[in-house]
């Protein structure tokens, strides 16, 4: 099958493997459901794409590290404003999209693998080699945002639980959801999300408005959303149930219908 039939199909939620079992899928969502929090939620960037929901929790965090720069440095800037050192990682681009002297920027995509030739490197490596305090200091917390266009998952299942567990806060913009409905690439972006469940929760979920939903087994699955969590030991639980979309959420692509989040994502009532 080449490939535009095959990206056609899978736009649709057909697969030439086999369907992902109802039992598997349900499970993961329920997993990544909305836990409702005690603290209120920030809105961190533009009104737009790059802009995010995250909890009001940042005293004490010093650090801000941003794979994944493209024309937007708005978050980043949002947060070296409140005294954050900020370290941002992409290759496909010279600098960053605005001057700040708290920024510090590699030319390099973060990866599985370290490659100077390729220009890669991995979030343990890049750590290490920019801020090795911040890596061997318990003391030492951070902010996680990545939006790197499909690689978080090579990303996640690499990078050590030690160095995932000092970010208090993570924001990730997960890519090609809607593959969740294939059996064997279930099998590789689930694990991703459940290494992320052992030390976080799930406190927002925003889905991005540039495309549309998948329908599989009586579900809904946008196929790109931005995932705010918050380290198990920060979250307060018991907050009221928010409406959705948040008062702060803001369409990614201004001029397209929006694309709210399905039922099955929001907190159980």
């Amino acid at each position: 099958m080449n490939y535009i039939l095959r990206n056609i199909f899978s736009n649709l939620g057909v697969f030439p493997g086999k369907n992902t079992m109802n039992d598997d899928l349900c499970s993961l969502i329920r997993e990544l459901r909305i836990s409702p929090t005690q603290h209120d939620l920030i809105r961190v960037g533009p009104s737009g794409d790059g802009g995010y929901l995250i909890p009001d929790d940042l005293n004490g965090i010093k650090y801000c590290f941003s794979p994944g720069v493209a024309d937007c440095s708005d978050f980043e800037k949002d947060m070296a404003s409140r005294g954050m050192q900020v370290y941002l990682a992409d290759k496909s681009v010279e600098k960053p999209a605005v001057e700040n002297n708290s920024f510090n920027f590699i030319k390099k995509f973060i990866s599985s693998q370290n490659s100077e030739k390729k220009g890669l490197i991995t979030m343990d490596n890049w750590v290490q080699e920019q801020l090795p305090e911040f890596a061997n200091d318990p003391s030492c917390e951070g902010i996680l945002q990545m939006d790197i266009e499909g690689s978080e998952y090579e990303v996640l299942h690499n990078v050590s639980n030690g160095l995932l567990e000092k970010f208090r806060i993570i924001i990730i913009e997960f890519h090609k959801l809607h593959q969740l409905a294939d059996r064997f690439s279930f099998s590789l972006l689930a694990p991703a999300f459940r290494k992320l469940l052992m030390s976080h929760v799930v406190i927002h979920i925003h889905p991005n408005n540039n495309r549309r939903v998948l329908k599989i087994h009586g579900l809904e699955i946008p196929a790109t959303m931005e995932f705010t969590f918050l380290r198990s030991d920060r979250m307060i639980a018991g907050g009221k149930v928010s409406s959705y979309p948040h008062p702060l959420d803001a369409k990614c692509i201004s001029n397209k219908q929006d694309v709210l989040l399905p039922r099955c994502w929001q907190p159980k009532l």
